[in-house]
């Protein structure tokens, strides 16, 4: 609540002290929320070091959103050094978790063979499944592996479905691929991709 000022005035100082309270006690949740504090420099000075032993310990505890943290400080060479295979390990032990946003990392890890071997299928898999979540991103490059048939066969129906969900998200290169398949389909095959897109429901998750 203090840190993000619901219900009371926002205040990160005391937001720290209460996480802190918390995640002394191994609340995995506080101990991640901290560990965002000092990543971010919010109510405490920033410290990577400070903020990698929270996300670990959260991390350890299965929490997704610390996991995910850890990947990209992996990816990212902050507190630690730049590690792509050890972003990936945590990137996929959040994903499998169903975190969106540790999906759509892993995918494009797949797609340019960072930290993994260069695979279209698997990055089609992740892309998926964060796009069955509503992600604008992810939905736009999987509509566009089906657009170039890129790990799946091509098929223009489920490009436009996924690059017309993206679109209406305000993506505009969504909207620029879309118009592009569009010229290659028949009537009734837009008309067929516009009605999937009409009754697609986003998969809730968790996280």
């Amino acid at each position: 609540m203090y840190s993000s000022g619901r219900g009371v005035p926002q205040n990160y100082a005391e937001a720290v002290k209460w996480y802190r309270l918390a995640a002394d006690q191994g609340v995995a949740l506080s101990q991640n929320s901290l560990g965002e504090m000092y990543s971010n420099g919010s109510g405490v000075p920033k410290n990577d070091a400070e903020a990698l032993k929270w996300y670990r310990l959260a991390a350890d505890q299965g929490d997704a959103r610390a996991q995910f943290n850890l990947g990209f400080m992996s990816e990212q060479g902050q507190g630690m050094p730049q590690n792509d295979v050890e972003a990936v390990t945590w990137y996929r032990k959040a994903a499998d978790q169903g975190l969106a946003l540790a999906q759509n990392h892993l995918e494009y890890r797949y797609i340019f063979g960072k930290g993994v071997p260069q695979n279209y299928t698997e990055a089609r898999k992740w892309f998926r499944l964060a796009a069955d979540q509503g992600r604008a991103d992810a939905q736009y490059v999987l509509g566009s592996l089906y657009m170039d048939g890129r790990g799946v066969p091509q098929n223009y129906v489920n490009a436009y479905m996924w690059l017309n969900l993206a679109a209406a998200q305000g993506d505009q290169d969504a909207v620029k691929n879309r118009d592009l398949v569009k010229q290659n389909m028949t009537t009734a095959q837009i008309a067929e991709a516009q009605k999937l897109a009409r009754e697609w429901k986003p998969k809730t998750t968790p996280h």
